[in-house]
């Protein structure tokens, strides 16, 4: 499965969103306003308005978080939430890009032209951001609007590297709440594959956890249930009996039920305080825990990368001897060797190890890592950069260097086999855990009797196996759909045909936009 980040999108967002909160009259959220048009996949639209919304929503300023649903292909599809202080509705952006601080940017500047009052201005701007061309990650998104006469300009971060502190956001707010050795805690019960849950009250700092958490412990990558905010319809999850790493805002925790949590991490992120029956820490291998409780220490020592590669030197202290347990025979696939595995590292570390690889975390990082060798990838992220400086780093280039010339005399044959021959033996582990997996989804859900969807292209919740749809929200109103056109430019607005009179008041701030029997007016104060 791998990276859960799709590659390429052609597009830099999916559908951008107006939602209006829940109230007295409708305890459901709906949208208001949503651009494209064509995006017309009511079940994801009613899935996005509840994660929108997971609970009561109240703050005195502005909160942007964000949320994840996963595709049928196992990639994840990023919802960016900006939540005005007070304010009746919030906007999203759903994208395939992990671009926080961009986006949250572009809500930001959405929110201002909305403010403004010109919707004309609005619409104009949306557009010409959906039409621009996805940048590179690492440069400039610069949007040109309104005839050119106005532009719009953000850096993107490029996501292919370790996160920088505190310019990314999801890091910054993490380790800001929570300290280092409840860092390194999360860490050891992720490379566990725990059930792991983080609440907060505040929903930005709740997701910049769970977000970054998953993140420190590239290069592998989470293959569980994967939920930053966890909406108050989705409270069964917690139940789930497989892995899982879900943020629960403080009012959703407080329904659920504590004896059914069972065997379950907690960190409460507004308290920094953690709660586990288990003994991960303690399990960590002694020098990795000391490594890195020394290199978190310092705060000021810390900017940049340094948080990110202290976490990834861990990795490499623990997986690192992966390198030496390839096996190279000439004629032959690149395999992984199990028993080579452990003993590449010191005895303390090899009872460690041999839990290891039963995790499906691991299984993936090996699968993975074959299937790039044997097709003739090779091996480039910055995990390798930092085993270059191992003594097997030249060992290992010279074995995979004399393998690569061996198969291009031989026509290559192997490297374009490599899907159906590749590793047998991890493969098969592999399959067996994702089998098993599914399988443990399937009771789950039929558990907590959920609807299968139509559209096909969305798993059925927002976990990792399941290959259906995102488990919808509670159902909405039915809404009907129209658009205003703006100097060619087209900004859907939806009302309900199931509510005769609905009113709402924006911020003071700004215009107030009220909807009566389908008609939106626009008020100017």
């Amino acid at each position: 499965m791998g990276s859960r980040i799709r590659e390429n999108p052609d597009k830099l967002f999916e559908c951008f969103l107006e939602i209006v909160a829940p109230s007295d009259d409708n305890k459901d959220p709906w949208i208001i306003q949503k651009y494209p048009d064509a995006f017309n996949r009511e079940e994801i639209l009613r899935t996005v308005a509840q994660f929108a919304y997971p609970c009561h929503v109240e703050s005195s300023t502005v909160q942007h978080f964000s949320f994840v649903l996963t595709n049928i292909d196992s990639k994840w599809t990023f919802g960016y939430c900006r939540h005005a202080s007070s304010g009746p509705t919030c906007f999203c952006i759903l994208s395939f890009l992990p671009w926080h601080e961009t986006f949250y940017k572009l809500l930001d500047r959405i929110a201002e032209l909305t403010r403004q009052g010109e919707d004309g201005d609005l619409a104009r701007f949306i557009d010409s951001v959906y039409r621009s061309l996805v940048p590179f990650p690492g440069s400039i998104l610069s949007v040109r609007y309104d005839d050119g006469h106005k532009v719009f300009e953000v850096p993107c971060p490029d996501h292919r590297k370790l996160p920088s502190f505190p310019e990314n956001r999801n890091l910054n707010e993490y380790y800001s709440a929570v300290d280092e050795n409840n860092m390194i805690i999360i860490f050891a019960s992720l490379l566990n594959e725990r059930r792991v849950i983080i609440t907060s009250s505040k929903l930005g700092r709740l997701s910049a956890c769970a977000q970054a958490a998953a993140a420190l412990i590239y290069p592998m990558h989470w293959q569980h249930i994967f939920i930053p905010v966890l909406p108050l319809h989705l409270t069964d999850y917690l139940s789930a009996p497989m892995p899982f790493l879900i943020g629960v805002p403080t009012l959703v925790f407080e329904h659920a039920k504590r004896s059914e949590l069972g065997d379950a991490v907690i960190l409460y992120a507004d308290t920094n305080t953690i709660e586990s029956p288990f003994d991960d820490l303690q399990n960590l291998p002694l020098e990795v825990v000391s490594s890195l409780k020394r290199k978190l220490k310092n705060t000021e020592l810390l900017r940049g990368d340094r948080i990110a590669k202290a976490f990834l030197q861990a990795l490499v202290q623990i997986i690192g001897g992966y390198r030496d347990a390839l096996i190279f025979r000439d004629g032959e696939q690149i395999s992984f060797s199990r028993e080579g595995f452990i003993q590449t590292r010191p005895n303390n570390m090899q009872p460690y190890l041999e839990k290891m690889l039963h995790l499906q975390i691991f299984q993936q990082f090996i699968e993975e890592r074959l299937d790039l060798l044997n097709s003739g990838k090779g091996l480039n992220d910055v995990f390798e950069e930092c085993l270059e400086a191992e003594k097997s780093g030249m060992k290992f280039k010279s074995q995979y260097k004399d393998w690569m010339t061996n198969m291009k005399k031989e026509g290559g044959a192997l490297l374009r086999t490599v899907k159906s021959k590749t590793n047998p033996a991890v493969k098969h582990a592999y399959r067996h855990m994702k089998d098993k997996s599914k399988k443990a989804y399937k009771e789950v859900r039929s558990m907590f009797q959920e609807p299968v969807s139509k559209d096909p292209k969305y798993s059925s919740d927002p976990s990792v196996m399941v290959k259906t749809q995102p488990r919808s929200a509670p159902s909405s109103p039915t809404s009907l759909v129209r658009s205003t056109t703006i100097n060619g430019s087209k900004l859907s607005r939806s009302s309900s045909n199931q509510r005769s009179v609905v009113s709402y008041i924006r911020p003071r701030e700004g215009p107030t936009r009220r909807t009566v029997n389908g008609r939106i007016d626009i008020i100017k104060k």
